[in-house]
């Protein structure tokens, strides 16, 4: 049976960061949105370990009025981070008024395009603040697609991108976060939604699966199956033709 050794890594993702700013980024700051939830607390909670806090700031991103922003203040007052607020509502709507109507929006496009935003604003404070961009989804997220392809997929580093939800939980509490952060329902701050009510499925189901095969439920697995098959394609380069001039 798989057994996750949180101290090998936790200490190893810390050092990770560490080698990684030492080569892409010395003396740089980690610039995290933070959500209030697991995955960008953890992260955050890893690079105040392994940069000190003075070099991590946290920018929350409402899309107006947020009802668990509070927890994005309390992260930042807990880890004694930098942070600022930037409301994304304008900056949304004013893409939509710039449409002005000339094509339909699908609801696919208004699901997206404030994570879109999002990472805009998170590179524009980070080009503005000696930064890099943290990218804080995990293996589970990413193994069914469950990110925005350029919104929060996007990134410069990613310490817990091969970690399961049920792993980040274990190193959040390892590095000594408040539960309230480690199990504060996960969902996009934007649709009223948990993850878990989107996709159908739970977390620990798709993290047994994902780390020993094992699932009981068939059409589970058939629906997780098909959106790792077809959403694989957020996690690799971007595809180019390779033009070979002596050919």
């Amino acid at each position: 049976m798989y057994k996750f050794d949180v101290k090998k890594a936790t200490d190893g993702c810390i050092a990770w960061i560490q080698d990684w700013f030492e080569k892409n980024g010395k003396g740089c700051n980690a610039i995290i949105g933070i959500s209030g939830g697991k995955d960008s607390s953890v992260v955050a909670a890893l690079c105040c370990r392994a940069l000190g806090k003075e070099r991590v700031f946290g920018v929350l991103m409402p899309d107006g009025e947020q009802c668990d922003i509070d927890y994005s203040h309390d992260l930042c007052e807990f880890l004694e981070i930098e942070n600022i607020v930037v409301d994304i509502h304008p900056a949304v709507a004013g893409v939509y008024e710039a449409l002005g109507g000339r094509i339909e929006i699908s609801e696919q496009s208004r699901i997206n395009l404030p994570p879109r935003i999002r990472m805009t604003t998170l590179y524009a404070i980070s080009q503005s603040k000696n930064g890099r961009v943290a990218n804080t989804c995990n293996l589970s997220e990413d193994w069914v697609g469950y990110s925005t392809r350029y919104g929060d997929s996007a990134g410069d580093f990613g310490p817990i991108s091969r970690l399961t939800v049920a792993e980040v939980k274990e190193m959040g509490r390892y590095l000594g976060l408040p539960e309230k952060f480690i199990e504060k329902a996960p969902s996009d701050g934007l649709s009223g939604k948990t993850d878990e009510d989107k996709l159908g499925f739970t977390y620990a189901m798709l993290d047994k699966y994902i780390r020993e095969g094992v699932i009981d439920d068939e059409e589970k697995k058939a629906k997780i199956d098909r959106l790792h098959v077809i959403n694989k394609f957020k996690l690799e380069t971007l595809p180019v033709y390779e033009f070979d001039p002596a050919e």
